[in-house]
């Protein structure tokens, strides 16, 4: 059986909105019976986007993250809903706008914040994965198709072939700890996820501090090695993709002719360490 599955590219998030301004569009003011009630025209953000800054000046990075229902195969709305929400054959989750009238427990059960309560109507509401529009033989959502980067494809896949679209591009989805089994998957998502530790090697060269390329950097822990760098240009390396708040690392640092320089790392979020003078 094939079901929808999101697939999102954090790399090609720019944070253009367009998405969340598409849903806006589509649900704000109308009323698609049997799948939504109307969106109200202010609070509420179906698509929304997440932004993570890492590092400290001058090296910084930022990661956008859309974020919306997740339509989980094993969803914790379903379980409370009662009947009130249903986990449709092709993996997309409906919340009743009729059976769900004044369960606002329904959307205290999402553990990602993906249900909006809509005080006016009494009613929980989430991102329907445009399904009145799938059902009218759409192969793309709204969103998708605002997106000027193409960081968002809707697919339709079963089971096998979803385990290999995770398997050859590397798909994470958020909170895999809760075992809700999410059908949003995320490509690059260590961008918001995990942390770097970066700096700059400089030295002095008859007087001047010159930024050195080319230079070796190693990262070290427990005195174990996990990874080798070369400066660039300027100066810099970056050890990416490791784990938030695991503990201190050695940067060992070797310039030709100079004397090698470890320099220690308390990883909790992302690090610049700055100049490295050698």
């Amino acid at each position: 059986m094939k079901k929808w599955t999101m697939v999102i590219d954090v790399a090609e998030c720019t944070n253009c909105q367009n998405c969340t301004l598409a849903t806006m569009d589509e649900y704000v003011g109308n009323d698609f019976h049997g799948y939504s009630a109307p969106m109200p025209k202010h609070g509420h953000r179906w698509v929304d986007i997440l932004q993570k800054e890492r590092g400290q000046a001058p090296m910084i990075d930022i990661a956008f993250v859309p974020v919306m229902c997740n339509h989980c195969d094993n969803a914790p709305c379903v379980a409370k809903g009662g009947g009130a929400v249903v986990k449709r054959s092709d993996g997309i989750v409906i919340i009743d706008p009729d059976k769900a009238q004044g369960r606002k427990d329904i959307a205290a059960s999402c553990p990602y914040g993906n249900i909006w309560w809509n005080e006016e109507l009494k009613l929980p509401q989430s991102w329907t994965f445009d399904a009145h529009l799938i059902d009218q033989g759409w192969t793309q959502t709204r969103g998708q198709l605002s997106c000027p980067t193409g960081a968002m494809s809707a697919v339709s896949v079963d089971d096998d072939e979803l385990a290999k679209l995770v398997e050859e591009q590397g798909l994470e989805v958020l909170k895999p700890e809760l075992g809700t089994k999410p059908r949003v998957y995320y490509r690059n998502l260590w961008r918001y996820t995990r942390c770097f530790i970066g700096g700059t090697v400089s030295t002095e060269i008859d007087g001047a501090v010159e930024c050195v390329e080319g230079a070796r950097v190693r990262l070290a822990k427990d005195g174990v090695r996990l990874n080798d760098a070369r400066t660039d240009a300027y100066g810099d390396f970056k050890f990416d993709r490791l784990a938030p708040d695991s503990g201190t690392y050695a940067v060992e640092v070797e310039v030709e002719g100079k004397p090698a320089k470890t320099v220690e790392a308390k990883l909790g979020e992302s690090i610049n360490l700055g100049e490295i003078r050698v």
